[in-house]
């Protein structure tokens, strides 16, 4: 069995596709393979994927070269994000597994250093740091930068400690290290905090067809885990690139948006049942409610009525302010919760 198992999703990012898997060849540790899951690409991905696969492909009789990892390719028709990460979850060999986003790349010779971490301490979860670049692969700081509100700490705590106390807004799938069992197993699992609610039998994989699915998916994986950690090195480079969904122009692009915004908020709901502390979700359900509403106030008065009479079912007024450190964020929230539509009103008068 192989210890760790990158699962590298592609879709028409050819040129960005051999950064990323070069920076993964270029690491200090040799027990790991990486998964490359062409989601349907239509340009030259699929190509640049099956050059990886020739030009690292194992020796005779299963004998790799040392020094080079396994590389191997899934080709599937296009079913978004979730699907693919979640297909190569399925086909991985390795005891631990890591997420890379194919337009993303790592730092060289990191993991080493973090696979020792995680061995010494018997980790189910390593958390590790990134930083933003834009397309030039140039450090930049984008004003809605979470890691403000991120505790590195490398004390081991469980998940749900973990999670209200450290994790802060950034649920990121790709900063993680954890367990292939916390998310796959051989069994149903009896645990009530780690069933998908897409299917029980896959205990934590991705929910197919939603916008923000490492949102929906972090708590659920980190409330199965028992030993969580991090480590303040940085290992990950993040790349902002033109078009991110979170500042949609297209209406149905944008509808598609606001309608997984107010998914994610039931899911929050539910999940906080299962916690004895739902600091966590009511801090993420008060941010989640601002950006929506934020949203709306660009939309015409009649078109924000369907969404915010959904809003006021969910019976989520008062919004926590409770773990808000930003003034302004916090006055946002208090203004929201005197009334939804005149905050609306008075962000659609500023912008």
């Amino acid at each position: 069995m192989t210890k760790l198992s990158f699962i590298v999703p592609v879709y028409n990012v050819a040129q960005y596709l051999r950064k990323c898997v070069d920076s993964l060849l270029a690491q200090d540790y040799d027990d790991y393979e990486i998964i490359l899951v062409d989601d349907g690409s239509t340009d030259n991905s699929p190509q640049i994927c099956d050059e990886y696969v020739r030009e690292n492909e194992l020796e005779s009789e299963g004998v790799r070269e040392l020094g080079k990892p396994l590389i191997s390719v899934l080709h599937q028709e296009n079913r978004g994000l979730s699907a693919a990460r979640n297909a190569g979850v399925r086909i991985a060999r390795g005891e631990y597994i890591c997420f890379v986003d194919s337009d993303d790349y790592w730092e060289p010779n990191v993991l080493g250093g973090l696979m020792t971490q995680i061995e010494r301490d018997n980790l189910d979860v390593l958390r590790f740091d990134y930083k933003n670049v834009n397309e030039q692969y140039e450090e930049f700081h984008p004003n809605k930068d979470p890691k403000r509100d991120v505790d590195y700490s490398t004390e081991i705590t469980d998940g749900e400690t973990f999670l209200n106390e450290r994790l802060g807004p950034a649920c990121y799938a790709v900063m993680f290290i954890l367990r292939r069992d916390m998310i796959i197993g051989d069994k149903p699992s009896s645990n009530p905090l780690i069933l998908s609610s897409v299917n029980p039998l896959n205990n934590t994989l991705f929910t197919p067809g939603i916008y923000f699915e490492d949102t929906e998916w972090t708590p659920r994986m980190l409330l199965g885990a028992k030993r969580v950690a991090s480590t303040s090195k940085v290992v990950y480079n993040y790349l902002w690139r033109t078009g991110s969904i979170t500042l949609p122009t297209d209406p149905l692009k944008r509808k598609k948006v606001l309608e997984d915004k107010i998914r994610l908020i039931r899911c929050f709901k539910e999940q906080s049942k299962l916690v004895k502390d739902p600091i966590w979700f009511a801090w993420m359900t008060s941010s989640t409610v601002i950006s929506i509403l934020g949203m709306l106030a660009k939309l015409p008065v009649a078109d924000r009525k369907p969404y915010l009479d959904d809003l006021k079912s969910l019976h989520l007024f008062p919004l926590s302010t409770k773990k808000e450190k930003m003034l302004t964020h916090k006055m946002k929230i208090i203004l929201a919760n005197i009334s939804p539509a005149l905050y609306c009103a008075i962000m659609s008068l500023r912008k």
